[in-house]
């Protein structure tokens, strides 16, 4: 138990330097997009951060696990977590360093209490659809048949392809840039899944909570509307007592 304490006081007290790691990674990695003419200084030094902040996400997978109890359970239970730690070592691509980076935020994110998940899904959205544009204009400027060409294009490309609407102006063209559009398309329809799912939630909580505190007033007129009705009786038997003859002085019954 002592452990598991410990492994969630850790958890509590990195979530936000790892979220504010996070924003930098994500500025590592734009800044090279967006900015085509980039020298090289700037490029490695983008690399060097992303990688950077990479083992401090993978060091938190260790700390954790090392704080586990049961550590077979917990990579069981994480693997998620493993695998996005594991996916950039195999195959050192910066697409997928941002995948991995997308994962291990969102898992950390899903920690917080239930009030904060509506600002997390929307963090979430907001990320996925900035990081989306931003790798599919990585792998689609440089295509001889791409339409994607500027970071304009690339956002309305990936607002279209979360929402599902697909107007069919912009595409990808390469394999990974279609890969890319699966991803935002399952994550889109996930992210309304659960947006979906917690306006639900709430409106159940809500009626629940209005019908006990319905029930528990429609219990209170009730027993007061006993206690009206004993009183009346009362009332009403103490009447019949002293309107009652009192018996005449010296008369006898028989």
């Amino acid at each position: 138990m002592q452990e598991q304490s410990g492994q969630v006081r850790w958890e509590q007290r990195t979530q936000r330097p790892l979220l504010a790691l996070a924003v930098v990674f994500a500025l590592a990695y734009a800044v090279p997009i967006v900015d085509s003419s980039a020298g090289r200084t700037l490029t490695v030094a983008c690399t060097v951060t992303e990688w950077t902040v990479w083992g401090a996400f993978a060091a938190d997978y260790l700390v954790r696990l090392a704080m586990s109890g049961h550590r077979r359970e917990f990579v069981r239970t994480h693997w998620l977590d493993l695998g996005a730690v594991v996916l950039p070592i195999l195959q050192p691509l910066r697409l997928l360093r941002l995948v991995a980076t997308l994962m291990l935020v969102g898992r950390r994110a899903r920690m917080a209490s239930q009030i904060r998940l509506t600002t997390y899904v929307g963090g979430a959205v907001v990320g996925l659809l900035m990081f989306g544009s931003l790798a599919v204009l990585s792998v689609e400027r440089d295509s001889p048949n791409g339409n994607i060409r500027t970071l304009g294009d690339a956002v309305w490309w990936s607002f279209t392809t979360m929402t599902t609407v697909g107007y069919g102006d912009h595409a990808p063209t390469t394999g990974m840039g279609r890969v890319l559009a699966v991803g935002l398309m399952l994550s889109g329809i996930a992210l309304l899944g659960v947006v979906t799912a917690n306006i639900a939630a709430w409106f159940i909580a809500r009626f629940e909570k209005d019908d006990v505190e319905e029930r528990r007033q429609t219990e209170a007129i009730e027993r007061l509307t006993e206690e009206v009705r004993a009183l009346r009786a009362e009332v009403a038997a103490l009447t019949r007592a002293g309107s009652a003859p009192e018996p005449v002085g010296g008369e006898q019954t028989h």
